[in-house]
């Protein structure tokens, strides 16, 4: 049946329904069939209409009195018995009433019949996200600010009354049910034209690999963001199609890499993710002898990544199990023990060590053992892994040098691979490349700019650029020196530099002014408030690209009249 909450009433409702037929059915019958009396006397039987009237206001013990003629005797009789009959039966029904609205079932199917028709009237890009938690809690407001709605289900009903607490402008749709189920991720709208992605970001990889599965076989050309903890779930992942792999420890491990070697792309990745400026501070992580405390994912990820850089590590771990997948070589070594403990420390060589990594899962243990580990050098470089977002001002209290946070990395990369996929692709880009090439850019950015410039993303298509497409459509040749153009003044240049340029599958990283333009190039440009404006108005505004073009104004009609 296609309306499912009318199928659970009518199911529901059936038994109470029939017994208020048959009482009234037996007291109806009893008048049809008892002698009565008119008013001169004569006997008469009621009609059917009169029967069914008069039980319909009696039932209900309203009583507007005998009719169409006083009873007799014989008749008062039935109709005293026909109250308690009726009236047995409407209590009946309306028990069963009052637990049906208070049925699980269908208020559940309320819900989803609501939840449905929102998702339904949604008329702008949307986001699926599953679950509910910190970290999708933040993506949802980030998502917000860039005007993307944002769609939710989430198994837990705890966990949909703080969403539903959160008070979301504007409201965030959520279903109660499993996300691994097609029929949900249907009802989510995950097949409809204004999805823009899905985000999965739970802590079973096995939920998130069924989950990507089926994402892609109902709508093969939707983004997916999904999160991985092993190399072989990012691998599973990337094979069946899946764009973004979020995992935060190797994005950890690859940034602690990327540090070492170009310790500039490390700032302005996290200019980027608004995290710091492009002044702010970049830890250099020294070389020499490194502490890990804890082997378990981020351990094994840090492993590869430091021995790679020639770095001596000695890691501390409790847990046995954990070191199934380690393997010794020159420059590691492993320690069975507690690593809060400071004989544990001292036995690992932590005064002649340059830098400890507590990578464990627990914030607590992690603060205790960076504590402990200073005061036995208080030399040494501390650097933490924060499992908790709650527990942000712990560690800024505690004067870490380098805090190492998986769930804003998550809801870093997460947000900027849907909202900003061009800024995305910047970092994909300039991950591989060196110092030299990145202070080179930062200085730049800095003295073209400022410390902290913003990001425009132009899609030179008729839609988000018509100007500029209508231009290209004539087979005139434009270059990208264009969008530095002043509308203040056409000799002046605004404050702005390409990062990238996207045709095709070329990808062009920090293109020449020079470059001829092309019918859907998508650019992404860092630029100051002014020049972003300037940007929209030569891509949208015929007048101002005009002018930006040709260095004239452009005539309208009522300027020709009035000349």
């Amino acid at each position: 049946m296609s309306n499912s909450t009318l199928w659970i009433v009518l199911l529901r409702m059936r038994i109470p329904f029939i017994v208020i037929i048959v009482t009234y059915t037996i007291a109806m019958v009893g008048l049809l069939l008892i002698d009565g009396v008119d008013d001169k006397g004569n006997v008469y039987h009621m009609s059917i209409f009169d029967a069914f009237y008069f039980i319909t206001y009696t039932a209900t013990t309203i009583g507007f009195g005998e009719t169409p003629y006083a009873f007799t005797y014989p008749q008062k009789l039935w109709v005293s018995f026909s109250i308690y009959l009726t009236v047995l039966g409407w209590f009946y029904g309306i028990g069963t009433l009052v637990s049906l609205v208070q049925d699980k079932l269908l208020l559940e199917e309320l819900r989803r019949t609501k939840f449905k028709r929102n998702v339904k009237n949604l008329r702008q890009s949307f986001i699926i996200v599953l679950g509910y938690n910190s970290i999708t809690s933040a993506i949802i407001k980030k998502a917000l600010e860039f005007d993307i709605r944002t769609v939710v289900i989430e198994s837990d009903e705890s966990r949909v009354n703080e969403l539903l607490l959160e008070n979301f402008t504007p409201h965030v749709p959520v279903l109660l049910a499993d996300a691994s189920s097609p029929k949900v991720l249907e009802d989510a709208g995950i097949t409809k034209n204004h999805c823009r992605g899905l985000v999965s970001v739970f802590s079973d990889d096995k939920l998130n690999l069924k989950i990507a599965v089926m994402s892609k076989l109902l709508n093969k050309t939707l983004k997916l963001v999904v999160k991985a903890t092993t190399v072989n779930q990012a691998e599973n992942l990337l094979d069946i199609g899946v764009d973004i792999v979020a995992n935060p420890f190797s994005i950890i491990s690859k940034e602690i890499d990327v540090a070492f070697k170009a310790p500039n792309i490390l700032k302005l990745e996290k200019w980027i993710y608004k995290i710091d400026t492009l002044n702010g501070h970049t830890p250099r992580f020294p070389v020499g002898k490194y502490i890990i405390c804890g082997f378990g994912r981020m351990g094994s990820y840090l492993h590869r990544r430091l021995s790679d850089n020639g770095i001596e590590l000695v890691f501390i771990e409790l847990d046995e199990k954990k070191l199934i997948n380690y393997k010794a070589d020159s420059v590691s070594k492993i320690i069975i023990g507690d690593a809060d403990d400071k004989e544990m420390l001292i036995k690992a060589g932590i005064c002649e060590s340059v830098a400890i990594i507590a990578a464990t899962n627990d914030d607590t243990t992690n603060l205790s053992i960076l504590s402990s580990a200073k005061r036995l050098n208080p030399k040494i470089m501390t650097i933490a892994r924060e499992n908790d977002l709650g527990h942000v001002s712990m560690f800024e209290n505690s004067k870490i040098d380098h805090v190492f946070l998986p769930a804003n990395i998550l809801i870093n990369k997460t947000t900027n691979a849907l909202i900003n996929p061009l800024s995305n692709i910047f970092i994909q880009e300039m991950i591989n490349k060196d110092e030299a090439w990145a202070s080179s850019l930062v200085k730049r950015l800095t003295q073209t700019i400022d410390e902290n410039p913003l990001l425009e993303e132009i899609n030179i298509t008729i839609h988000d650029a018509p100007e500029i497409y209508k231009h290209l459509d004539s087979d005139e040749e434009l270059k990208l020196e264009i969008f530095k153009t002043s509308l203040h003044n056409r000799e002046l240049n605004n404050n702005v530099v390409p990062l990238v340029l996207i045709r095709g599958s070329e990808i062009y990283l920090i293109p020449q002014w020079d470059m001829t333009l092309q019918k859907n190039d998508k650019i992404l440009f860092a630029c100051d408030e002014y020049a972003r404006h300037d940007m929209q108005y030569i891509a949208q505004n015929i007048y101002e690209f005009y002018y930006a073009y040709s260095g004239k104004e452009k005539r309208t009609i009522l300027r020709r009249i009035f000349k």
